[in-house]
């Protein structure tokens, strides 16, 4: 059986593609705005769960991943970046504190309910200058990156310490993914 990836983040494919997962793209379009007093955790497997429903009604014959990432930073979901500003806001509250990234995972497919899970990674930031902060955000970086930064890049010499799964961080939990498809056949054992 064939796997749609419903992701247009080219960090998740690259991820998926590392591990030897064959798969298409074929991104879903849905709105990614959180309902009223919704849980961090429940939002990302909400998400990841419209996601997969969307691409698996035009290929019921095939199995599907999506995912989606929420970081939260004191209470407050951070999202994409909506401009510049927003960026230089997100990264100021994540400067000299501890936050947690969760992502919301889900695996469609012929044949079975959907399967929907979560992974939790906490980051901590050292203290970022405001210039750092400024030169990072007029690199343009920050903008499709949930929290406003990208571990993976330069924002890495920020970060002294994660405590969980560091793919997670970059946006696709794959020990978790990797499990997930092989308990529903969609990759071979």
């Amino acid at each position: 059986m064939a796997l749609i990836l419903a992701s247009a983040s080219p960090r998740r494919a690259e991820l998926l593609r590392n591990a030897g997962v064959e798969f298409t793209v074929e991104p879903s379009n849905i709105s990614e705005e959180p309902q009223p007093g919704e849980d961090p955790v429940e939002l990302a497997k909400r998400l990841a769960l419209e996601k997969a429903r969307e691409v698996f009604r035009k290929h019921p014959d095939k199995f599907v991943l999506s995912a989606d990432t929420v970081v939260l930073a004191g209470g407050e979901m951070l999202a994409k970046p909506e401009d510049a500003a927003d960026a230089m806001r997100m990264l100021r509250r994540l400067s000299g504190r501890t936050h947690q990234v969760i992502t919301g995972v889900c695996v469609a497919g012929p044949g079975m309910s959907e399967d929907v899970r979560a992974e939790k990674t906490q980051v901590t930031f050292n203290r970022v200058d405001e210039d750092e902060i400024q030169a990072y955000v007029a690199s343009g970086d920050p903008m499709d990156k949930a929290g406003g930064y990208g571990i993976q890049g330069t924002a890495s010499r920020w970060i002294p310490r994660i405590e969980g799964d560091y793919f997670n961080v970059v946006g696709l939990p794959v020990a978790l993914v990797w499990r997930m498809l092989r308990e529903h056949g969609a990759v071979e054992r």
